[in-house]
């Protein structure tokens, strides 16, 4: 546990102190940051920390990949940023606007991440129980079956309570109040099967559509279409939402001696029936016209609706926007009683398994053998993030094999219409959810010859085409290499000349940590006394910020210059500079580039220190700076040693 305190350490330091922190949570691989300011967090320092795999920005969310270890890494990382009761903390926010998207990803993770652990404990209960019953160890009537059953069953017939209180904590809304709204939502005397027992409805609503409501009760005079919302997932989520914002209201209107319970009284008092006549009904609407909708796509075809959500849904991991589906997955099971839609994910994690088996069996790089095994077993059992960052993108081909032996997987789950029939168990896990409930086991057959079908497309292509970097670059050097080849220098320099005058300042004295730091490579910085900036070597102009206070240059040879104008000139947005070129334009040594007028930049308060980095230097031997006070343009100024 002393490592993960370092570890710990280390990340808050990175991501720019607790101070920047707006809140924390984690899923099975990830710490999910909501920060004041990104742009401060040091991604490179963090992706270079032992104990990190990479470093994620999406959904709103900075996302610090851990791998296994994540709760321990998590709860070292907790206690050091101060962020008081995190169960009555309400959400903040750092007044920025947000993408719609990042915030529907954000709101969505919130919500369900806390409780997709219990949620697949109880999932895996049920499983099992169905899979021993259907095994003949014990029948379905014996008291033994019964209690198990309740034991798996009772979060899910009471799952809102569940989002009631998950969602309160995402909208600001105090907990407890949360939980009291889907405990109502679950009260037995209000669900339709036991309003329909008082006889025949008064009159049916929309009859003839898709919507028909039978009415038996009404609220004061007007008919409440009463629905049963024991299992369900959208209508609490939207209600709460609905509750939060009445909660607000009152705060802010009723005096400070009866706050106390008048708050949470005339925010029930509102939510719920409102709740009740409109927003529970519209909200099961909605969910009846998106399961309808994917039902005609899938009438369509199957097969291909499948496949696009086998291949595409390591992608969605990758970005974490796959938490967007997550309500659609278990409000498929909660109403309909099974998931065929999302399923055809499935065939990703063994495509992802087995990929990885492939490279051990294939690759000489030690390092890389070793990490093989963990991420194997790791993706069997359903969690293939690791495998993701740590062997597969880095690899890249390989990451392509297995999106398409998982699009293959999912378009054959699709085809043979694979269904899982309640939450629960991950990976290999998940297998005993797939059993039938009235226990034939046709639907786990096809689960299991999806795996088997994902995994040997996925390890035959690999073995196939996969080979080691080093393997490569050894293979070309012995048929290339020539006698003449030999004699050539081991070290060649490249030289870069000054892009303007000025006056020189060792990259570790600048005023700006990420450049100061070298995390954006290694170079030099220029103070210059003069506004026209030149091209340091020839090349292509591959980077021309907006706001014209960068410029990148790639040269014929593939050196990555990085020219930053000032700091934090970006918000002057481009006032005071000049382009002379364009991105795209390919550029001699000497070119002018950008006109800058020093004074106006030194007026607004900024700093005129220019960074001059190597942004690839980590492929050259060093990076070297000449030993000089000042400097001119098209003097030389930097070597690349190669």
């Amino acid at each position: 546990m002393a490592t993960y305190e370092t570890l710990a350490q280390e990340i808050v330091k990175n991501i720019g102190g607790s101070d920047n922190v707006i809140s924390l949570t984690h899923c099975i691989t990830r710490l999910r940051f909501k920060l004041k300011d990104e742009s401060i967090a040091k991604d490179e320092v963090l992706k270079n920390l032992d104990g990190v795999v990479t470093v994620m920005k999406s959904g709103g969310q900075y996302q610090v990949v851990i791998g296994n270890a994540v709760a321990d890494v998590y709860a070292q990382v907790l206690p050091l940023l101060h962020l008081g009761d995190m169960d009555n903390m309400a959400t903040q926010s750092d007044g920025k606007k947000e993408k719609l998207l990042d915030r529907f990803v954000d709101i969505i993770s919130g919500i369900f991440q806390p409780i997709l652990g219990i949620m697949a404990a109880c999932g895996m209960i049920k499983g099992l129980n169905i899979l021993f019953v259907s095994l003949h160890l014990y029948s379905d009537t014996c008291g033994g079956y019964m209690i198990i059953n309740a034991i798996g069953d009772a979060m899910f017939t009471f799952l809102p309570l569940y989002l009631g209180y998950t969602a309160s904590k995402k909208f600001g809304l105090k907990p407890m109040v949360g939980l009291t709204i889907g405990a109502i939502m679950c009260y037995p005397a209000i669900q339709s099967s036991a309003v329909s027992t008082l006889g025949e409805p008064m009159y049916t609503l929309f009859e003839g559509t898709m919507f028909a409501s039978p009415v038996y009760i009404d609220f004061f005079g007007i008919p409440l279409i009463s629905m049963d919302y024991t299992s369900t997932v959208i209508p609490v989520i939207f209600i709460v939402y609905f509750a939060s914002k009445c909660e607000k209201l009152f705060n802010k209107w009723i005096p400070d001696l009866v706050k106390f319970f008048f708050v949470p009284m005339l925010t029930l008092l509102v939510a719920l029936p409102i709740g009740f006549l409109l927003i529970g009904p519209v909200a099961t609407f909605g969910s009846k016209i998106i399961a309808e909708t994917v039902i005609a796509i899938r009438d369509f075809s199957p097969m291909l609706a499948g496949a696009v959500v086998g291949l595409t849904w390591q992608i969605l991991v990758i970005f974490g926007l796959h938490w967007g589906f997550i309500p659609v997955y278990i409000n498929n099971i909660m109403t309909n009683g099974f998931d065929a839609v999302m399923m055809p994910f499935f065939a990703c994690t063994f495509a992802t398994s087995a990929v990885v088996l492939a490279i051990f069996l294939k690759t000489k790089d030690k390092k890389l053998k070793e990490m093989c095994i963990p991420n194997f077993i790791s993706g069997i059992f359903g969690v293939t993030e690791p495998a993701i960052y740590g062997i597969l993108l880095p690899l890249k081909k390989p990451f392509i094999i297995s999106c398409i032996a998982g699009g293959i997987g999912g378009g054959f789950y699709g085809f043979c219409n694979f269904r899982k029939f309640s939450m629960g168990g991950m990976g290999i896990f998940e297998l005993p959810a797939m059993i039938e409930p009235d226990g034939s086991m046709g639907n786990l057959t096809v689960a299991i010859a999806g795996i088997l079908l994902t995994m040997v497309i996925a390890f035959i292509i690999t073995m196939i085409s996969f080979k080691d970097k080093a393997e490569k670059t050894n293979t070309s050097a012995i048929e290339t290499q020539t006698a003449t080849e030999m004699e050539k220098p081991l070290v060649k320099k490249t030289m870069l000349t000054a892009p303007v005058d000025g006056k020189i300042i060792t990259l570790c004295d600048v005023q700006d940590d990420a450049f100061a730091s070298e995390i954006l490579g290694k170079g030099c910085a220029i103070l210059p006394t003069d506004g026209c900036f030149h091209a340091p070597i020839s090349g292509t102009i591959s980077t021309l910020f907006p706001s014209r206070h960068a410029i990148g240059i790639t040269s014929d040879d593939g050196i990555e210059v990085l020219i930053h104008i000032g700091l934090d000139t970006v918000q002057l947005n481009g006032e005071g500079f000049t382009a002379l070129v364009k991105q795209g334009d390919h550029v001699e040594q000497g070119q002018p580039l950008v006109n800058v007028d020093l004074a106006f930049v030194k007026e607004k308060g900024f700093c005129l220190e220019t960074p001059v980095v190597i942004t690839n230097s980590a492929q050259y031997l060093d990076v070297l700076d000449v030993a000089k006070d000042t400097i001119h343009a098209g003097e030389d100024f930097l070597h690349i040693v190669k």
